[in-house]
Order: structure tokens, then sequence, then C-alpha cells
């Protein structure tokens, strides 16, 4: 039952979102930046953002060479440049928005592992032999090479297995980023905007009703749901989108990191990836942050819950041991699990009207820092 006060002062809003994690709070903050008067709340449902916003590896990255080869395929090129510039775009929209310190850029650059086995031997030579198409397929957006082979000596150099790993692939254009930092930097600033954001509200049922939204929620200290109106809203909620609106095309997958104990010593520094993005790496300081393996039991990570897969587990610890750190002793400090969310065709992201007042932006295909901004620039401009 709400209050007198609560009915005047909580419940009517011109914009409401659903979601407070990248595309959500940058949907919001495009909003406040283009109108400042508007009211504009966020609810979401966790404590922190729910899905992969707070619990990704911190990479600003937007494709390595053998993930675009196999984008080309499944997309076409023009759709595929397209897809970069917004991934490109959107980083730099972050940055701009927030700034290098906020966010905990690192400019290291990126590193694509091709690996020594037999199976990869067709994918590899494909690899080598098309950076200079790639190179020049994104030229446009990058005004430079963007990809280059380093020499193969630099495998040792980097402590990793050089029986493992055949080749190595460098841009100098990806990033890290502090993903915590980055959340809060981008949390504060909506705040001081004048975005509201209530945690702790599980939307129920979205109903448009022409002249405004009915947006029910549910909160965890009473079991009744409170009905918030608005104008228009947004639902930006990733890997748990299908929960109010079951019809499109989203997969939920989650994604598994674990990161290590420092590490005296450790010989690189930066973003790595290998089977075709399926893995990805970094060092945060002297540790190793690793995730991925989702492709070794699809069918279990194709969940919204936040588990841990003992198979991948243990697999991203061997090969933290065999290849990463075959010379070095380590130990797991922390494991943990994000969501992130799919599609069965291409790796655009959704972003289209659910009704009249209704937008929905989501399916991000595991590339939310990227993305995040640009989609959440898009909502806001359909909203609008």
């Amino acid at each position: 039952m709400l209050s007198f006060w609560e009915q005047q002062s909580f419940i009517n809003y011109d914009y409401l979102i659903v979601g407070s994690g990248i595309v959500g709070l940058s949907t919001a903050a495009c909003i406040k930046e283009n109108n400042p008067q508007a009211s504009v709340l966020v609810l979401e449902r966790g404590i922190f953002p729910t899905g992969a916003s707070t619990k990704n590896a911190g990479f600003g990255c937007f494709g390595s060479v053998t993930e675009l080869l196999s984008d080309i395929d499944t997309m076409g090129e023009e759709e595929v440049v397209q897809l970069v510039t917004r991934r490109w775009e959107g980083l730099h929209k972050l940055e701009k928005r927030l700034g290098a310190d906020a966010i905990g850029r690192k400019n290291f650059g990126g590193t694509e592992l091709l690996l020594n086995d037999e199976k990869y031997t067709t994918l590899n030579q494909r690899a080598l032999s098309n950076i200079d198409t790639i190179n020049e397929l994104l030229r446009p957006i990058f005004e430079k090479k963007v990809f280059e082979q380093l020499p193969t000596q630099k495998i040792a150099e980097l402590g990793f297995d050089t029986n493992q790993i055949a080749h190595l692939i460098f841009t100098p254009f990806e990033f890290q980023i502090h993903t915590g930092d980055m959340m809060q930097a981008l949390l504060d600033y909506t705040t001081r905007l004048g975005v509201k954001v209530m945690n702790g509200c599980e939307v129920q049922t979205i109903e448009d009703g022409q002249n405004q939204v009915m947006v029910s929620a549910k909160g965890h200290v009473s079991e009744s749901e409170v009905v918030f109106k608005a104008k228009k809203v947004a639902v930006c909620t990733n890997g748990f989108t299908r929960k109010l609106l079951p019809d499109l095309d989203i997969q939920p997958g989650r994604g598994i990191v674990v990161v290590t104990e420092p590490i005296a010593g450790l010989p690189f520094k930066g973003t790595y990836h290998f089977d075709e993005g399926y893995y990805y790496f970094r060092n945060f300081g002297e540790r190793v942050i690793f995730g991925g393996g989702r492709n070794l039991d699809k069918t279990a990570e194709t969940t919204t819950e936040f588990g841990l897969n003992e198979l991948i587990t243990q697999d991203l610890t061997k090969k933290l041991s065999d290849l990463i750190l075959p010379h070095q002793t380590f130990k797991i400090a922390h494991t943990w699990a994000g969501i992130m969310a799919f599609g069965n065709q291409g790796k655009t992201p959704i972003l289209q009207p659910a009704s009249n007042n209704v937008i929905v932006g989501t399916r991000l295909n595991g590339m939310g820092v990227a993305l995040g901004s640009t989609l959440g620039e898009e909502i806001a401009q359909m909203l609008m």
C-alpha cells in the first residue's frame, strides 16, 4: 500500500529505464544531456547491475582477426564494418563522457594468440593471410593499420608456452579498463544529472496504455507490487530480456572469469584472446584475469543462473597453468560469473520498438563495454 506522499513523488516519470547496466545508464544519461528537465527513473533488480556490466573482464576491444573473419562469413563485410564502427564509437563515447582516468584506461594494446594445433591450421592460415584485407576494411574507422603479426620470438618473451602458440597478431588500439571504477563513475555521472536509480526493484510486467506505460515492480521487502508510470520506457536488461519480452531472439550466455593472486615478475601486460575470442585474459597489475570457455558446454551455459561450471573452471585453470603461465606458480584468488546475451543470427544488437511507447535495446553478444554507450544513445534518440 502506497502512501499519498509516495504516490505524489515516486511514481510518475517522463522516462523509465529497466536495467542499470552500461546500456541502461547510458540511455538515461543521454536523455538528461539532451533534456535536463525530463524526469528519468532507472529500475534495477539487483544491489549492483545484475547481468555483466560489473562482471566483465574489463576489455576495451572491438573484435580480433579470427572473430571478424568468422563474423564476415555469417554477416557479410558491410554489416561487420558497421558493427565495428559502433563498437569503436561506443568506446570513445564512454571515455569522453567519464574520462580516461575514471574508467581506468590502460593502453597496452591487444594480442590474439593463434594456437599450434592441427585443428587450427586452416583458421591460422586464413587469419594471417587476411590481416591486410581486414586492415583495409577497417582503415576508414581507425585511419591507420589496425593489426600486425608479431615476431615469433615474442611468444617466449611474453612467457607463454611456445609449443602451444604458433603466432601472435597485435593491435595497438585495444585497451584495458577497470570495470568497477567505470560503472561507479557512470552511476555517479547519471545521478549528478538528476537521474533517479532504484535498486532492488524487479520488474514483473510492462503494459503500454498508449497515453502512459505502466511498469509493475516488486521489491525484496514486500510481496506487493508497485506500479510506476512513464510516458516512455526502455528495456535494457540484455541476458534477462526474455523474462519481459519472451519472443525476442535472445539466448543468455554465462561467462566465467577467474583472477589469480599477484604473480611476481608477470611477463606480460595487455589484453589477449584466443580460440576465436572464446577465451580472453589480461593482466591487472601483477594478477591475471582469465575468462571464457563457454564453448565447452554451451547448453549448460545458456542460462541466467549465476553458478559455476566445474568443467569450465577446471579448463581455465589448466590453460592458465599450461599455456599462459607455464613457467609460473599461481593461485586462483576468486572466481565469478556474468550473464551476457547472444542471438542466432549475427552479432548486431536488437534495437526496436516493443510497442508504441516501449523501446528494447539488448543482445550485445559479449561486447557490452564497447557497444553500451552507442546503443544507449540510439535508444535515447528513439525515445525522445
